[in-house]
């Protein structure tokens, strides 16, 4: 998928859309995305002016977003802007290595479960085929209130 197909299956746009093109997905099973950290990323300016890494943080975003990405395919819809998918948890965080301009965060996840409108996943964040993160994440999807 390109970025064009990217923006159909999310919500997200700049600064905060954290997937640049979608390498493999198999519907009901995993996806392969990735994100080119670049040094124009508005993070850095203060994470850190020095020694710029990108935060753990956008790591597991940049998971949960292709996780979205694979979780509309896998339903075959798209976000509507009555409803959102939040985080409702993050099992087993573990930053292994820091994340640096220049880097491709490869982004791989596989759909563990899905039961009762929640989501759970296992993901793992590579660069140059070694992992710099790795977490069990959970989604819901949740009505907005008018």
């Amino acid at each position: 998928m390109d970025i064009h197909a990217i923006i159909e299956h999310l919500p997200h746009r700049y600064p905060f859309l954290l997937v640049d093109r979608v390498v493999a997905l198999e519907e009901g099973k995993s996806i392969h995305a990735y994100k080119n950290v670049t040094i124009n990323e508005p993070f850095f300016t203060g994470h850190f002016p020095h020694h710029p890494v990108m935060p753990g943080v956008l790591i597991m975003e940049a998971l949960a977003q292709a996780a979205g990405i694979l979780s509309f395919r896998t339903m075959g819809s798209k976000p509507d802007p009555n409803s959102v998918f939040y985080f409702v948890g993050i099992d087993g965080a573990r930053f292994k290595k820091p994340v640096m301009p220049g880097d491709q965060l490869h982004l791989h996840v596989e759909i563990l479960r899905q039961m009762r409108g929640i989501w759970k996943y296992k993901c793992e964040a590579r660069v140059d085929g070694q992992v710099v993160a790795e977490a069990e994440l959970m989604c819901a999807k949740r009505d907005i209130a008018e």
